[in-house]
């Protein structure tokens, strides 16, 4: 299992953003993107999870191996905490295991409409679907917001203990301390030239 990375360019509406960025994560290996707002990270997150084409590089990974998380958490508020867990469940072909909703302190939540958790209660929803979805690679912005020091420990115990001790990898653009041992990869010099993109920009759309 590897997410390998080379000399990779993105852009976001048309513009360039990054360019020349490369990097290699095994089995087991998480990564943290920094750099100021506006320099890339979430448009960084975006092309590796498919939801943007690439402007120059290469992306190689397994088929169907990419969970995202971005800033929408993914949750139908019409839907109870557990009902939401078992469609993500079931779309991927899987079964909801009682230890997702202990892990993401879901269980006394479990029969509770979503429409009416709180903002960390359906962060940490939101972050339960991807251990249910099972993906090996996990692309996480900013899975923190919202959550207390209680629920960030959580998730990066979960991350440690159970995604990357199982084999899986993990990219995670953030401002905070996980407590991960993961090296850093500061987005900062990878800024694009502003004629980094060349020719037209309706490619890019």
């Amino acid at each position: 299992m590897e997410l390998v990375v080379e000399d990779l360019a993105c852009a976001r509406g048309g513009a360039p953003v990054l360019e020349h960025v490369s990097f290699r994560l095994g089995a087991g290996e998480a990564l943290i993107l920094r750099g100021p707002n506006g320099v890339g990270k979430t448009t960084l997150l975006w092309t590796l999870a498919g939801l943007r084409p690439p402007v120059a590089g290469q992306i190689r990974m397994p088929d169907e191996a990419v969970a995202y998380a971005g800033h929408a958490d993914g949750v139908k508020g019409a839907l109870t905490v557990e009902e939401n867990l078992v469609f993500w469940a079931e779309v991927h072909g899987r079964a909801l295991e009682d230890e997702v909703l202990a892990t993401f302190d879901l269980v006394a939540l479990r029969g509770r409409m979503a429409g009416t958790l709180s903002a960390g209660q359906r962060r940490r929803l939101g972050l339960a679907r991807l251990a249910v979805a099972g993906r090996p690679i996990m692309l996480l912005d900013e899975p923190t917001v919202s959550l207390d020091a209680a629920s960030v420990a959580r998730v990066a115990g979960w991350l440690a203990d159970v995604h990357l001790a199982r084999g899986g990898i993990a990219l995670i653009a953030t401002h905070i301390d996980l407590g991960l041992a993961a090296p850093v990869l500061d987005l900062t010099p990878f800024r694009a030239a502003p004629d980094a993109a060349g020719g037209s920009d309706e490619a890019f759309l």
